[in-house]
């Protein structure tokens, strides 16, 4: 069987019916077998059952450790084979010697950040999901090992990388993948290419379906696996697909993994910031969170520059006089939201620190000093919004703050209709600010 796999061109499964505790007298085939330390009896039954010397209790028969040794040594004739066939082609074929070598090391390209696009102000702007596939495709041209697809949803993710086929045995060029429905699969397939190394892969998905990869994603951030997941129609904002389709408690849950990074970026500029820190980081996976509705795009020459998003949270702008009373934060969408309440509050008289936090991780990755230089402690009257459970938030906005979020499932309507709905809007943000003061 195993020669006709290595025979054959196509993926093999070579299914081997066992039994679970093989030998142990009367606990093979058992559930017993697997969840419960055999005890002496059966293990010295089983012993004995396979013609094995009681004593020593740890016990290798001399063929087995022979047969393990010789994998040893068949390991070392390969590095060996690879090595000779390496130095060989770093003669006949320099530069791509040198390319391959590039890309195994992890090492970008040189000039690459330069690839990284700036979008103009634009008070219509667009979905974050739409900035990150012009995004992904400019850094594409310029990050050849750049690669990856989505789970069925290549249109609505915005994922397909222009000028390359799908990859296939017939198109092995291609670095577009058709996962299929099927997104622990699709997770488990990134993760496998993140650990060979040489290619940067993504996967892509909506946002409520990261749970059916969690599994996956979970295996990427233990064991430290630079993956990208581009999450999609990220919020209630999904709209007439309704509740089912619409994720509210997904931000958390991504949050509440240890060693994954979940990006959340607040308009077209800071989506590209986004992706600049997913292909750098080398230690764990990457989670962007994009919208599917559009929302402006900020003028970066009157609010601070989304280079911002690298530090996880950063002041987009203080408005009125003297220092701030209060703090409007905010993450995606709802950064559009707390900069029309904070302007119509400035009007009115009050000083109004504006808040972009797409990133809890990257943003406790900070320094003390940092962290209270964007939330001084003096400041109290803090209001927090995200279109997504509130879980989390306090943190940052305190006991006297305020956290508005979506505490419940969505509904079927036009996004616009849910948000007002919901409360998720300029005229809600500015009633509590007014509270609060």
């Amino acid at each position: 069987a195993i020669q006709a796999a290595k025979d054959d061109p196509r993926p093999s499964i070579i299914v081997c019916r066992t039994i679970i505790g093989y030998g142990l007298p009367t606990r093979a085939g058992t559930s017993k077998a697997h969840g419960e330390p055999p005890g002496d009896a059966e293990l010295n039954g089983a012993k004995e059952n396979l013609g094995w010397p009681v004593e020593p209790r740890f016990f290798v028969p001399d063929e087995v450790l022979a047969f393990y040794r010789q994998a040893v040594n068949k390991g070392a004739e390969l590095e060996s084979a690879w090595n000779a066939q390496m130095a060989a082609y770093r003669v006949d074929y320099a530069d791509l010697a040198a390319e391959l070598e590039r890309r195994l090391a992890g090492k970008l390209p040189e000039g690459w950040e330069t690839a990284v696009p700036t979008f103009p102000a634009d008070e219509k702007g667009m979905a974050t999901r739409v900035a990150s596939g012009k995004t992904l495709n400019a850094l594409a041209a310029a990050i050849p090992e750049l690669m990856g697809g989505s789970a069925d949803l290549a249109p609505s993710n915005k994922t397909w990388l222009a000028g390359t086929p799908a990859f296939s045995h017939e198109t092995p060029e291609g670095r577009n993948f058709h996962f299929g429905v099927r997104e622990h699969g699709m997770g488990a397939i990134v993760n496998g290419m993140a650990v060979h190394g040489g290619v940067i892969p993504y996967g892509a998905t909506f946002l409520v379906f990261s749970d059916y990869m969690r599994g996956a994603m979970r295996v990427a951030a233990v064991s430290h696996m630079p993956s990208i997941w581009v999450f999609t129609h990220d919020s209630i904002g999904v709209g007439e697909d309704g509740p089912t389709h619409q994720p509210v408690e997904h931000l958390a849950a991504l949050r509440a993994m240890p060693n994954l990074v979940t990006i959340r970026p607040g308009d077209a500029n800071e989506t590209a910031v986004a992706w600049k820190i997913a292909v750098v980081r080398r230690h764990g996976p990457t989670a962007l969170a994009l919208t599917r509705q559009g929302m402006a795009t900020l003028d970066r020459n009157v609010y601070a520059s989304a280079a911002g998003v690298e530090k996880g949270a950063y002041v987009l702008a203080d408005l009125g006089e003297g220092d701030p009373e209060l703090i409007l934060m905010a993450s995606g969408s709802e950064v559009g939201l707390i900069v029309a309440a904070g302007e119509a509050l400035a009007a009115e008289g009050r000083s109004v620190r504006l808040v972009s936090f797409p990133s809890w991780e990257l943003f406790e990755a900070q320094d003390a000093a940092y962290k209270t230089a964007v939330l001084p402690a003096n400041i109290t009257a803090r209001i927090a919004v995200e279109a997504g459970v509130s879980q989390g938030w306090h943190r940052y906005v305190g006991l006297q703050g305020v956290v508005i979020g979506v505490d419940k499932f969505g509904a079927s309507a036009p996004y616009k209709r849910i948000f007002q709905e919901y409360g998720l809007t300029a005229e809600n943000v500015i009633a509590q600010a007014r509270q609060l003061l």
